[in-house]
């Protein structure tokens, strides 16, 4: 076992980041589930088409919020022998599904019921149980949007949004902020379906608010499953973070040069990094696994979230046979490892 397997758990800032995503999501789930029974409930006494709509926004985004918790769960599962790196990647896998679902499911959905009405428009009525059930909603989805963006901002720190959002390692976050973005914006066309439809007698402008919102989740949905996908392929550590660590281990007597190193998040507090390190010829075996151990403790102590630290030795780019001949042909077979 690494010296540094405690660090984690004495560090505050690893161990603080999964109830935050996880408040976020059951907000977000119990906002939804309320809504989305008042706007069917609405939408049955009022026909409206962009209500319809609506609800089924917030039933797919009802379940979105369950799978991204499954995903949160399951992902927190200890290595086992068949994932020795651990289960981190079923957050990236469920919160691609959930990009999915908004995609097929709330978009298509959502258009589909729209162009149906345009098709065949009602005639509007009464509007009162629309702007009751808008303006409740509003006030769901807004306080579920503030717990969201206060737990986004606390990860961004400093950053830009944009860039914040693009350097997110963490879906579980940035998910439900776009989903509760999403619903704020759907609300608001709505709305603007509803009264114009009431106040222009227009049954098509309902059908119309429909469409944009199917339209509005699809786009939301590209930019989530885009940043998904990249998440599930491997995403590599920031630059900076390997920069300081190749200066942390340059800057130890054993200790010659390093190569660049490879690394890949395999969840948003787990990195798997791979150190290629030349050592000092003249170290023989058993100091260079001192050198080693010694390194991996010291980059783990530093840097909780690199949880799989492998170090590999190697030679000098022109002395490679005085390198192996000082080892004793055993420096090849040094490959430090923690998982």
């Amino acid at each position: 076992m690494r010296p540094a397997s405690s660090a984690p758990a004495a560090a505050p800032a690893a161990p603080a980041a999964p109830p935050s995503s996880k408040v976020a999501i059951v907000a977000a789930l119990a906002a939804n589930l309320a809504i989305a029974v008042i706007k069917f409930v609405a939408a049955a006494f009022t026909g409206s088409s962009a209500m319809v709509a609506e609800g089924i926004h917030s039933l797919v985004d009802t379940a979105n919020e369950w799978l991204l918790l499954l995903g949160l769960h399951r992902s927190q599962r200890p290595a086992s022998e068949k994932r020795p790196f651990g289960y981190g990647k079923e957050l990236y896998f469920w919160s691609f599904i959930v990009a999915i679902c908004i995609f097929a499911i709330g978009g298509g959905i959502s258009m589909y019921e729209g162009i149906e009405h345009l098709r065949h428009p009602v005639p509007p009525g009464e509007p009162t149980w629309n702007y009751v059930v808008l303006g409740v909603a509003f006030l769901f989805d807004g306080a579920s949007f503030l717990v969201a963006r206060r737990t986004f901002n606390a990860q961004r720190g400093r950053r830009r949004f944009w860039a914040a959002f693009r350097g997110s390692k963490d879906p579980s976050v940035f998910v439900v902020l776009f989903e509760d973005a999403a619903d704020l914006l759907g609300l608001l066309v709505a709305f603007l379906g509803v009264f114009l439809g009431h106040q222009l007698q227009n049954p098509y402008l309902d059908g119309v608010a429909s469409v944009l919102i199917g339209l509005m989740l699809v786009v939301v949905a590209g930019l989530l499953l885009r940043e998904n996908k990249s998440l599930l392929l491997g995403e590599p550590a920031e630059a900076e973070l390997l920069e300081n660590i190749c200066h942390l281990v340059q800057a130890d007597a054993a200790v010659v040069s390093t190569a660049a190193p490879l690394s890949s998040y395999l969840s948003p507090h787990d990195i798997l990094l791979v150190l290629q390190v030349e050592f000092q010829p003249h170290l023989l075996a058993p100091e260079l696994s001192a050198a080693i151990s010694r390194l991996q403790a010291m980059v783990q102590a530093r840097y909780p979230d690199i949880g799989h630290l492998f170090i590999q030795p190697m030679g000098p780019p022109q002395h490679h046979k005085p390198a192996a001949t000082g080892s004793g042909g055993r420096a090849s077979a040094l490959l430090g490892g923690v998982g």
